[in-house]
């Protein structure tokens, strides 16, 4: 299935039904950690199910956008409009971080308060299916932006590892400190551990939509591979000014060709051509090549 190129339609159909069944499951955890949190008496359980409603904003954003970013390219939007689509992804990564920071200034302070109560066992219910239904929708989420070559649903899938993994020391945190309540001061270091995950994961999701936003060129080994596709097309003498930027998932490549300038016209248009069906097919995810054409001096 992976190689399969989709319809613009199958790729937005696949996307909402992903992301349909995200927000159905953060609903259900982030409405279970804050009652078993709170009856639990749980700060890192109720700081796990904000977590939940912050990946329950990104997959709204992501519903809101996938229309627009899939949508062709028309006249205001020569170019498409994959930017949206790194405009959502940076808007994760923001609400994400934000959501990290809160928690953990929150479990910063209550940490120093003297009488710390040891939480309860139900409260471990919340961390345990986290677990089991977010890792399960990171697999399925992740398999979908493969698919799709969707970075804003490649980042959602891994806002859904986050919140699994952040479980893990909210399930320890309560562990601990309800087998022994000497230990409940755990509850507060594990809220703190859940926002050192939070925030890489943020990170790893901003930094590249920046990038993108920034117009971004390819790595140098994807442009010596462009260079030698380029040069190796009979008939170009050689390859200059070559300039890419990131548009979604692919590079928008412009350069300049030298060909004989005793060919005619026609002959140095067919070599422009064959030098963009090379690139598109052959080089590192290049969706679209503009080709200026120089005669060769000497």
């Amino acid at each position: 299935m992976d190689g399969i190129k989709l319809s613009q339609s199958e790729i937005t159909r696949q996307i909402k039904r992903v992301t349909w069944i995200g927000i159905a499951i953060n609903l259900f955890l982030a409405a279970l950690k804050f009652l078993v949190g709170t009856f639990g008496k749980s700060q890192a359980v109720i700081a796990d199910a904000v977590h939940s409603l912050s990946d329950l904003g990104t997959d709204l954003a992501i519903l809101l956008g996938v229309k627009f970013w899939t949508a062709p390219a028309d006249e205001d939007h020569p170019y498409g409009h994959r930017r949206i689509e790194a405009l959502i992804t940076a808007l994760i990564g923001v609400l994400l971080a934000g959501a990290g920071l809160q928690i953990g200034l929150e479990a910063m302070i209550s940490i120093r308060e003297p009488h710390l109560s040891a939480p309860g066992w139900i409260a471990i219910a919340g961390p345990i299916l986290s677990i089991i239904l977010k890792e399960s929708v990171f697999r399925w989420t992740i398999s979908v932006a493969k698919r799709t070559h969707s970075k804003a649903v490649m980042a959602n899938a891994w806002h859904h590892r986050s919140d699994a993994i952040s479980s893990l020391p909210a399930f320890f945190a309560v562990l601990g400190s309800a087998w022994n309540p000497a230990l409940a001061f755990l509850d507060q270091v594990g809220a703190i551990i859940v926002t050192v995950f939070i925030l890489k994961v943020a990170w790893a999701i901003l930094i590249p939509a920046l990038k993108e936003l920034s117009d971004q060129g390819a790595t140098e080994k994807e442009t010596q591979q462009i260079r030698q596709i380029v040069e190796q097309t009979p008939g170009v003498f050689s390859a200059h000014k070559l300039r890419t930027r990131r548009v979604g998932y692919g590079y928008f490549v412009d350069l300049h060709i030298q060909v004989s300038g005793n060919m005619p016209v026609r002959d140095g248009h067919m070599i422009s051509e064959d030098v963009k069906m090379r690139l598109i097919y052959y080089g590192p995810n290049v969706q679209d090549v503009c080709v200026h054409l120089e005669p060769e001096e000497g």
